[in-house]
């Protein structure tokens, strides 16, 4: 039997210290309440309880001086990307930088524009005055909105999943080779993928274990198969943190995770606490690993019969067999972690809560789930059930 009802959402002291952190870096509260789906009094709550910003010089900034300064950021990094885009050297002529923004007329805004390439907005438009076709407004538009959701998903989104999220977001129907013309009109980034190679282990002796899912990725319901997986982050150039995940296979959400100095059983088991502590199985649970030492120690394997969670093992060193979870981890670090340096834990906590909580389970449409987000799936199931 499956719960059918829903559970109400639990946060533990962690998730309440990161949304405030969130706030602190400049997001308004009705945008964390949206995004996290979390009651806005909670948020308002939270931010009493747990604000307090300082910086370097002890000086004390208010949430909307930190709002205006990470707008300012955002508005320099958007000049920075239009000189980039330009190509006009510091000697570039006037015909030249007026050519340059009726390029990126699509993509930027024209006051921007011409405030970056200081030409008089008079002057461009003198010289390209005319009336422009509906279609070439509706793909300047379309160019736009492209590009606030290439932006806010921080350039992780191909074109197979921004048209899923133009639909989803905006309520605009487009084909996918449409999506893909304009997004290469706009020169923006691919981004491609490299498969590892297989390197087999030799002379590991298995654990007596039996792999119990062989290969089923997709059970009929939540809360029948969780997956885990360790990984590690570098911090500085010399140590490292490790992330460990547990993901339940039916939604491919994330249903708990937590960064350590240590990769170790006690690792292991702490995440799956906290899974058990959100997601409250009234059922026996299917638990699959591969065979790393934190999964097979006697101290985990106790933990495991405690909570009558029934263990599940891949072959050694044959990744395939927890294919999902290693597919998680590829994109995240495409996506997010190999994109940015740490110097601290406490950092790369946060980035894998805006990672793991404010988009791969929140806004990143999966392919496996036809373009539904994770968590669309699980509120999916349980209205119709």
């Amino acid at each position: 039997m499956v719960d059918k009802r829903k559970s109400p959402r639990k946060f533990d002291e962690e998730f309440k210290k990161s949304i405030v952190k969130l706030y602190e870096g400049g997001k308004s509260q009705n945008a964390l309440a949206n995004e996290y789906g979390i009651a806005l009094s909670s948020v308002a709550r939270w931010v009493k309880q747990y604000s307090e910003v300082k910086i370097d010089d002890d000086t004390i900034l208010t949430a909307r001086q930190i709002k205006q300064l990470q707008k300012r950021n955002l508005q320099l990094e958007e000049e920075n990307l239009i000189l980039k885009k330009a190509n006009c050297h510091i000697h570039a002529t006037l015909n030249e930088r007026l050519n340059a923004i009726r390029m990126l007329r699509h993509e930027h805004s024209i006051v921007t524009l011409c405030r970056v390439l200081k030409v008089n907005r008079s002057t461009y438009y003198k010289r390209f005055s005319g009336k422009i076709s509906p279609r070439t407004a509706e793909n300047q538009q379309l160019r736009k909105t492209i590009l606030e959701i290439y932006t806010t998903s921080k350039k992780r989104v191909g074109p197979a999943k921004v048209r899923r999220m133009l639909l989803r977001d905006y309520g605009i129907s487009i084909s996918i080779g449409r999506v893909y013309r304009l997004m290469s009109t706009m020169h923006l980034p691919k981004m491609s993928t490299v498969k590892p190679a297989f390197k087999p282990t030799e002379g590991q002796t298995p654990l007596k274990r039996p792999n119990h899912l062989k290969q089923a990725f997709n059970p009929p319901a939540p809360n029948q198969v969780w997956t885990s997986d360790f990984s590690y982050i570098p911090i500085g150039n010399k140590s490292f943190v490790y992330l460990c995940v547990i993901l339940d296979l039916f939604s491919r959400k994330i249903i708990a995770w937590s960064v350590s100095k240590k990769i170790d059983t006690a690792l292991a088991i702490t995440t799956i606490e906290k899974a058990i502590q959100v997601r409250n199985p009234q059922d026996s649970v299917l638990f699959h690993t591969d065979q790393g030492s934190q999964y097979t120690s006697f101290e985990f394997r106790k933990f495991l019969e405690n909570h009558s969670i029934v263990q599940s093992l891949s072959k050694p060193g044959y990744p395939w067999d927890n294919a999902v979870t290693e597919a998680f981890f590829k994109y995240m670090k495409k996506e997010e972690l190999n994109r940015r340096t740490f110097s601290s834990l406490q950092e790369v906590q946060l980035a894998c809560f805006e990672y793991i909580e404010g988009f791969y389970n929140t806004q990143r449409p999966h392919g496996t789930l036809d373009m539904l987000t994770p968590n669309e799936m699980e509120d999916r199931y349980f209205d119709s059930h």
